[in-house]
């Protein structure tokens, strides 16, 4: 059941404007599912001959307890190597902090998300654990946009005068927490830091973490149904190959548990420690074969065989040895920079995004609040836009106390999905910077893999069209009809 709103204007006895509001309750018929797979390019699964896959977060998902497990041991690692106070050990990861697509300002010590537009969403800026005033946020940027040349680079990274660092993969959460809670141990303290080396420190002790596979001996590996999407495409004659940054040891023991001891019966090709995005750039780095244990062969790479494992390489020698070229081959990711943004943009491969805050957020837009919320937001920006062209005293006065409500709305309706930084995919009205870079990298993006399990090898996914702002719309529901009848309605009364 499902709200819907109806707004009503009248003249008070004094002369001034009023609205009356009645929400009446509804079935509603357009709950998304979350196992649907969304289209950003139109693209037909029958064109699909190979497929290809990153291995964390895409083929296997990890339970909460990594990410406090990499924060706490790298927390260890800036105390002890890196002879940071021991007080940081007073704190802990806190799970719902942050949200994925962050940026980070180094030289400012500043968390904060920004849209599609290079502009911060004021309200998500953070020193710390705490918000940063609205009035300061502008005073320090001179507004609120970002120059391009302050923004991260290709990848998401602070480099070459960059002086923002955008978090883009999910193992980034914990490394956003460490550097809020060191940010937070030095400001309550009083301690003068420098936060280009705080920075630093914390990446470095992060990438240790991940370097010395000191997470790979503690975790907790599952799959969405990854063996039911791997045995389909298997049966139905498709090729599928494997390259991830993880090492054979760590793969092997989660694909054994997710799969089964014969997971490599089903790739045709299976690569390790690829060192992506390098691996989508560099011609230098060969192809190397390694042992089940671990053991590396010096001999030259003439063809890549099933049942081998390889090392390292590159995508233009991966090309030349398979000829899986184009649009016959489709690669999911989690990293849209890292995975994909190469894929489609230098090679035309078909790439898909999996993104497994999908289903959170999807569940929160099918509740009663969110719908409620939105239909009310909507109906209140129309009658302000259409409201505002009448100059008397009057309307004017209604049109303010609208806008107040309408800045309300939009506050409660970030903090229904993560009270610091909101949705993943929006910034109020706009798309964040993450959902502009997911459209333009991912031809299509789903929670999980097993979303493939809805789908028959014939599907052609559609991207939904919706009308660019100078173009008509087509339908009632992307209309502003509603606030114009309102409108009139309240035009009649005087």
């Amino acid at each position: 059941m499902l709200f819907y709103t109806v707004i009503a204007c009248s003249p008070s006895p004094n002369g001034q404007w009023t609205h009356h509001v009645q929400h009446r309750r509804v079935i509603s018929k357009n709950s998304v599912n979350p196992n649907t797979i969304f289209a950003n390019n139109e693209m037909s699964l029958h064109d699909i001959e190979i497929y290809g896959f990153d291995y964390d977060y895409t083929l296997a998902f990890y339970s909460r307890h990594l990410h406090t497990l990499i924060f706490n041991i790298a927390r260890d690692i800036l105390i002890q190597e890196h002879r940071y106070p021991e007080g940081l050990r007073e704190y802990e990861y806190i799970p719902n902090f942050v949200v994925r697509g962050l940026h980070y300002d180094v030289q400012k010590a500043l968390l904060m998300k920004i849209d599609a537009f290079h502009y911060i969403q004021l309200g998500t800026v953070y020193r710390g654990l705490h918000p940063v005033p609205d009035k300061e946020v502008i005073a320090m940027y001179d507004g609120c946009h970002v120059p391009l040349e302050n923004m991260s680079d290709f990848y998401g990274k602070s480099s070459h005068g960059h002086t923002m660092k955008q978090f883009m993969d999910i193992f980034s959460l914990p490394e956003m927490n460490l550097l809020c809670c060191v940010n937070d141990y030095f400001m309550k303290h009083n301690i003068d830091y420098e936060p280009v080396h705080l920075y630093k420190d914390v990446k470095a002790a992060i990438g240790d973490v991940h370097v010395k596979g000191i997470m790979y001996r503690n975790y907790i590996s599952y799959g969405e149904q990854t063996h039911a999407v791997l045995k389909k495409l298997y049966e139905d004659g498709k090729k599928m190959f494997l390259i991830t940054n993880s090492p054979f040891d760590f793969v092997d023991r989660g694909m054994n548990y997710i799969v089964g001891k014969d997971w490599r019966d089903l790739f045709d090709i299976v690569i390790v420690q690829a060192d992506k995005p390098g691996f989508f750039n560099d011609r230098r780095k060969p192809f190397r074969r390694v042992t089940d244990k671990g053991v590396l062969h010096w001999d030259r790479i003439h063809k890549l065989e099933k049942g081998k494992i390889y090392k390292q390489g590159n995508l233009y020698e991966f090309l030349r040895l398979t000829g899986w070229r184009g649009s016959k081959v489709l690669y999911f990711g989690d990293h849209i920079y890292s995975d994909l943004a190469d894929l489609t943009l230098k090679h035309g491969w078909r790439t898909g995004a999996i993104i497994p805050e999908l289903r959170k957020e999807i569940k929160i837009m099918n509740t009663e609040q969110y719908v409620h919320l939105m239909t009310w937001l909507q109906g209140l920006t129309g009658l302000i836009e259409h409201m505002q062209v009448h100059r008397d005293p009057a309307s004017q006065s209604v049109v303010q106390e609208w806008i107040k409500e309408r800045e309300a709305m939009r506050s409660q309706t970030k903090d229904i999905f993560n009270s610091q930084f909101g949705s993943l995919f929006r910034t109020y009205h706009n798309p964040t910077y993450f959902s502009r870079r997911l459209s333009r990298f991912a031809d299509i993006y789903m929670a999980s893999l097993s979303c493939l399990l809805n789908y028959d090898f014939q599907h052609t996914f559609f991207p939904r069209r919706t009308p660019l702002q100078h173009e008509s719309p087509f339908w009632p529901e992307q209309t502003s009809a509603g606030a114009l009848k309102i409108l009139e309605r309240c035009r009649a009364k005087t």
